[in-house]
């Protein structure tokens, strides 16, 4: 009786298919996965910044009496100038960089007698470095304020233009 059992659980067990893994689906799945995540990683980091190019000259209007506000960007120095009146401050780069924060404060200082000017032109010198640009343009568009614990983004002159600096003269410097 014994091996009539034995031989029995051996013929249930022969006749028990293997179980299978289906590994192509879950390639498939893990495939798209990846897909997007990727698609979305890459595009949650863009940011469009809305950007007026200088008019043309041939379409030249008489700017209103005030102020035209212009940041050159040169490879020694940043410089905040009225189109106007001409240069109104200098800041020197460093061995650490550009000083943005002190063109940050000068610039909430312009914005606070001019509080109803919203545009400004950034003109760079050529070979000025990508990152330049994207952290000037930060510094021109937008200031931190604290309220409480937390930081607010408050508004300087979001409208802006970019162009080429002028290039300096013989007896100018930066």
């Amino acid at each position: 009786m014994r091996r009539r059992s034995r031989q029995i659980k051996k013929l249930v067990r022969h006749k028990r298919k293997p179980a299978e893994l289906l590994l192509v689906p879950m390639i498939d799945i893990f495939t798209v996965l990846v897909t997007f995540l990727l698609m979305t990683a890459v595009f949650s980091r863009t940011v469009i910044l809305e950007l007026r190019l200088p008019v043309q000259q041939a379409e030249f209007r008489e700017p209103p009496p005030g102020l035209v506000l212009e940041v050159l960007v040169r490879h020694g120095a940043v410089q905040v100038a009225d189109r106007n009146t001409g240069p109104l401050a200098t800041f020197p780069s460093t061995a650490a960089g550009y000083d943005l924060d002190g063109l940050g404060a000068y610039l909430q200082r312009v914005k606070a007698k001019f509080p109803e000017k919203v545009d400004a032109t950034l003109l760079l010198e050529p070979d000025i470095p990508y990152d330049i640009l994207v952290q000037v343009m930060d510094k021109v568009r937008v200031f931190e304020v604290r309220q409480g614990s937390h930081a607010v983004q408050a508004e300087l002159f979001p409208d802006i233009s970019i162009g080429d600096a002028p290039a300096l003269t013989q007896g100018s410097s930066s």
